[in-house]
């Protein structure tokens, strides 16, 4: 499983990465400006994310901005091929954002932080992913 971890807090991207250790073949970007930059350039290059991690609050560009971006760079360079699984990541327990994000974002699912690794690898399960 090829992996995408987008997240501005140094601390909680290396636990998220403590994590796939072993599981994932892992990527990361420190902002979503950089992560939807990746996340073009994998799909241009033939090889897509199978799993995108996604934070929500981030600086130069936010992670529902960036999710945007994403699912509209797979409708134009993915060919049709399958939509790569986009879990956001979010300190804040809000409902709206998270409603933003799965309905008009196509956001495949969400975690409150702090993520346990017990909860993210449940959701790989559920989305196919181990």
């Amino acid at each position: 499983m090829k992996c995408l971890i987008i997240e501005d807090n140094e601390f909680l991207r290396e636990g998220l990465i403590m994590f796939l250790q072993g599981v994932a073949e892992i990527e990361t970007a420190g902002n979503g400006r950089e992560g939807v930059d990746r996340f073009t350039s994998a799909l241009r290059q033939g090889h897509p994310f199978d799993l995108v991690l996604l934070d929500i609050v981030m600086p130069e560009m936010d992670g529902q901005q960036a999710l945007k971006l994403m699912r509209q760079a797979e409708k134009a360079e993915g060919g049709g091929g399958p939509k790569s699984v986009i879990i956001m990541t979010t300190a804040l327990n809000s409902p709206a954002n998270m409603e933003e994000a799965m309905w008009d974002g196509d956001c495949s699912d969400y975690l409150v932080k702090p993520v346990s690794r017990a909860d993210l690898m449940a959701m790989l399960q559920r989305h196919g992913l181990l």
